[in-house]
């Protein structure tokens, strides 16, 4: 029972926060295009490490 109690309460979660997730992942790829076409090589290198991070916020809340 409990463990049906926190499946949901994830899933709950999961629901509200990929919307949200997406749309960042949206706008640090616009960053990172921004970045690359300015050849600006800390930019990249910072929206390459979100986009990771993100990558793998989106793996956990779809598993």
């Amino acid at each position: 029972m409990v463990k049906q109690v926190v499946r949901v309460l994830k899933r709950n979660e999961a629901e509200k926060r990929l919307p949200v997730l997406k749309l960042e992942i949206d706008y640090e790829l616009a960053t990172l295009y921004d970045a690359m076409m300015a050849n600006d090589e800390a930019q990249i290198r910072k929206s390459k490490l979100i986009l990771e991070q993100f990558r793998q916020e989106l793996l956990r809340l779809q598993a």
